[in-house]
């Protein structure tokens, strides 16, 4: 059976090809063909085991990812399934694909929910997660002036930006907190933080925060301030998000009404669910879902198969 490494899967496929597959499933689910195994998690001493899927009907796809947390590190796997025979078709390291699904389906979520003409980005964060947002935000948008806030690695990442992107007009630098927030029309967090990053009394009117961090109940990097004053707040999965998303979960009493709250799919469907106003605040909250993993899981092994024949 096929096992694709990490260093494979960073040869195959990049955000080039991870937006627009990711777009397709996300509009597959909404569209009724596809389905999500919400993340089950289970631990017994140091270790905690989780597991989360997907079935992808148009793709002939279906898997699962299963990985460890310890000690605050992960180590993903990735196991696929052709859908109409149930054939196991590969294993596949997915600290790759992890990385790289995270930041495209940020990315789509920008390019749908942020204000026409957005320019300037603040992005908390300097890890891998961090990194992956940068640069695909500073490849596939059209953001161009790029805040970088971080307890450390801010200066090398802006200085890294520059290097990759400064020829097509990208501008990076390292910064403050409250300078990174003023005017910024995007701000994306990308943190392991439990407690919020800044005061939603300091956001611009139109701005899209797009909070990535954390996928645990007790953690948050949103205040209730940015809730309130969210005119629509988008999530990946509605079910998994009421279980997982600390942002919405920790929000007090009357301030998320889940009824309202969209699914990315359906936003991307959908004209009416997405930005109506240049002036409307919009939070993103991602948790990741297994459909993201099973995607690219797919994409890649596809890609694999066409390069070996």
């Amino acid at each position: 059976m096929l096992h694709l490494t990490d260093a494979q899967i960073d040869e195959l496929i990049g955000f080039e090809q991870a937006i627009p597959a990711l777009e397709n499933a996300f509009r597959q689910l909404a569209r009724g063909a596809a389905a999500v195994q919400r993340r089950v998690r289970t631990g017994a001493g140091a270790t905690k085991l989780s597991t989360l899927g997907a079935v992808l009907c148009d793709a002939d796809m279906a898997g699962a990812k299963v990985y460890t947390t310890i000690r605050g590190q992960f180590n993903f796997m990735i196991v696929l399934f052709r859908a109409s025979d149930g054939q196991c078709l590969a294993t596949l390291d997915a600290n790759a694909i992890t990385r790289l699904r995270t930041a495209a389906t940020t990315v789509l979520a920008v390019r749908r929910l942020a204000r026409a003409g957005a320019r300037t980005a603040a992005i908390f964060g300097t890890g891998v997660q961090g990194r992956a947002h940068a640069h695909a935000l500073a490849t596939f948008t059209g953001l161009e002036t790029l805040r970088i806030v971080g307890v450390e690695g801010d200066a090398a990442l802006a200085h890294a930006l520059n290097d990759a992107h400064g020829a097509r007009g990208v501008a990076a630098s390292a910064v403050s907190a409250a300078h990174a927030i003023d005017g910024a029309e995007v701000i994306v967090t990308a943190t392991r933080a439990t407690a919020p990053l800044f005061d939603g009394r300091a956001l611009m009117p139109g701005a899209l925060v797009a909070a990535i961090g954390s996928s645990l109940p007790h953690a948050r990097e949103v205040d209730d301030i940015t809730l309130a004053r969210a005119s629509r707040i988008v999530v990946e999965l509605r079910d998994q998000a009421r279980e997982e998303a600390g942002d919405l979960v920790l929000a007090a009493p009357g301030i998320v009404d889940w009824p309202n709250v969209a699914e990315l799919g359906d936003v991307l469907e959908n004209d009416a669910l997405s930005r109506q106003r240049d002036d409307e605040i919009i939070v993103y909250k991602a948790v990741g879902i297994g459909l993201q993993d099973v995607a690219l899981a797919a994409l890649a092994y596809r890609a694999f198969v066409e390069r070996t024949r």
